[in-house]
C-alpha cells in the first residue's frame, strides 16, 4: 500500500515560534568560519569585542559572563553563584518558564516562596514589596522574576519591582530572566538595579541556541565571593578572570561567538533604540489583528503587552494544536504551542528578532488563512487591520 504523500513546501520555512528565532544569513556565514586557536591572540581579539558588545546590549559597565549553554545553563549559574542551599527565594508564577526556574531553585535545595498568579498577569510590584516589607529579619535572599514570559506574551515591569524592594528597604539580590526580551525589549540592567540578569543566545540576538549569559552587580559580585556552595564550570571569578585578556578557562563556542560579534554589530548597526521600537511596532500591529479576528490576548493587562511575542487565545471548543498542526502543513509556518496548563488553549505567534514588516504580514496572513483552512471561527480583516497599524492608517480610520 503507497502512503500519502507528504505535503512539497517550496520557498523558505516560516519560523514564527518565539525562539529559537530566525538567524540571519550574515550570522550564519559569520558562524561557517574555520575553527581557530582559542587560546591565540586572534581568538583574544574576538573574546574582547564580545564581551564590550554584550555591555552594550545589556546596557551595564559590570561584567557579562558568557557559557557554552543554554539558557537553563544561565539560570543555574545565577543561582549557584549567588546563593546557598537552605536560603530563601522569592519567586512569582508568571508562566510555564517561571516555573521551570522554581523548579530548578527547589532541586537545588533553596526554599521557595512562588507567589501565585493566573498566567495572564506579570509579577505584582506591589505584593512583592508587601512581602518584603513583612520580612523584617531579612530571611529572603533573593527576588526572581521573569522579564519576558514566553509561554503568555506577558511582561513584567521590572523598574516597579526594583522600587518596590527598595522601599521596602530590603538586601535581597534581583534576579532577572530575560531570555526572551534581550535585544527585543527595553532592559537596563544597571539603571534599573538588577543584580544578575539572565539570556539566552536564540532569541533577540538572532543566533542559535548554544551561549548562555549572566550580567552581573558588584554586589552580585560580592554575594558571590563569600557564596561557598560548590560550583566549577559555572563560577563566575574564573571566567571573569580569564576574560580580561580575552580568553575562558575552558574551551568555548568558538564560532558561536563569531556569530555573536555579527549579531551584537547589526543590533549596533539599527541601534537599540530603533530595535525596540520596531519589536513595539509589530507587537501592535500583532495586536490589532487579533483584536479584528475577534479573538482574546492571553495578557490582560495593556502595561504588560510583550513586544516579543503575542499569545493568542483560541475560541472555546477550539483545539489550538489542531490549528497549528494545519497551519504548518498547508502553510509551512510554524506557530508556538500552548505551554502546560496552557496546552491546546493558546497559539503563540513570534515577532522577535531579524524581523520586518513583510515577514509580519506574512506571517499574519497565515495566520489568517489557517482559521479558514482549520475550520476555526473568526472575523476576517486582522491582516489589513495590522497593515493600517503598520502604516499609521488605524489612526485616521
Amino acid at each position: 500500500m503507497n502512503e500519502a504523500p507528504a505535503t512539497l513546501h517550496t520557498g523558505r520555512h516560516f519560523l514564527q515560534i518565539p525562539g529559537p528565532t530566525n538567524v540571519p544569513d550574515r550570522v550564519l556565514r559569520a558562524i561557517d568560519m574555520p575553527t581557530i586557536d582559542h587560546r591565540g591572540p586572534e581568538f583574544a581579539r574576538l573574546g574582547l569585542a564580545v564581551i564590550d558588545g554584550c555591555k552594550r546590549v545589556f546596557q551595564t559597565a559590570q561584567p557579562v559572563v558568557i557559557y557554552p549553554s543554554s539558557g537553563t545553563g544561565a539560570w543555574e549559574a545565577a543561582i549557584l553563584n549567588t546563593l546557598s542551599p537552605g536560603d530563601r527565594v522569592l519567586m512569582a508564577e508568571t508562566g510555564h518558564f517561571a516555573t521551570l526556574w522554581r523548579k530548578m531553585a527547589e532541586k537545588l535545595k533553596l526554599g521557595v516562596e512562588f507567589q501565585p498568579g493566573d498566567w495572564r498577569h506579570g509579577a505584582d510590584p506591589a505584593t512583592i514589596g508587601a512581602r518584603l516589607a513583612d520580612d523584617r529579619g531579612h530571611a529572603i535572599k533573593a527576588v526572581m522574576v521573569v522579564h519576558n514570559e514566553t509561554s503568555t506574551g506577558v511582561t513584567s515591569r521590572i523598574p516597579e519591582i526594583r522600587r518596590a524592594i527598595d522601599q521596602a528597604n530590603h538586601p535581597a539580590l534581583f534576579l532577572v530572566d530575560t531570555i526572551s526580551s534581550l535585544g527585543s525589549i527595553d532592559y537596563r540592567h544597571d539603571e534599573w538595579g538588577v543584580d544578575v540578569t539572565v539570556a539566552g543566545s536564540q532569541k533577540g540576538l538572532m543566533l542559535p541556541p548554544g551561549l548562555g549569559f549572566n550580567a552581573v552587580s558588584d554586589k552580585a559580585l560580592a554575594a558571590s565571593r563569600a557564596n561557598a556552595s560548590p560550583r566549577s564550570y559555572w563560577d563566575w571569578q574564573e571566567i571573569i578572570a580569564a576574560n580580561r585578556t580575552g580568553y575562558w578557562p575552558y574551551t568555548p563556542a568558538t564560532n558561536l561567538l563569531y556569530g555573536l560579534r555579527e549579531a551584537l554589530a547589526m543590533l549596533e548597526e539599527e541601534g537599540l533604540a530603533n530595535v525596540f521600537a520596531r519589536h513595539d511596532r509589530h507587537a501592535a500591529a500583532t495586536r490589532a489583528a487579533v483584536r479584528a479576528w475577534g479573538m482574546d490576548i492571553l495578557c490582560a493587562d495593556p502595561r504588560e503587552y510583550s513586544s516579543a511575542l503575542t499569545a493568542v487565545m483560541m475560541p472555546q471548543g477550539y483545539d489550538a494544536d489542531h490549528y497549528r498542526g494545519v497551519v504548518l502543513d498547508r502553510f509551512d509556518m510554524s506557530l508556538g504551542t500552548g505551554l502546560a496548563k496552557l496546552k491546546g488553549t493558546v497559539f503563540r505567534i513570534g515577532h522577535l528578532g531579524h524581523f520586518n514588516d513583510l515577514t509580519l504580514m506574512g506571517t499574519l496572513a497565515g495566520v489568517e488563512m489557517g482559521f479558514d483552512a482549520a475550520g476555526v471561527p473568526y472575523t476576517p480583516g486582522g491582516v489589513i487591520a495590522a497593515m493600517n497599524s503598520l502604516t499609521g492608517r488605524a489612526e485616521n480610520l
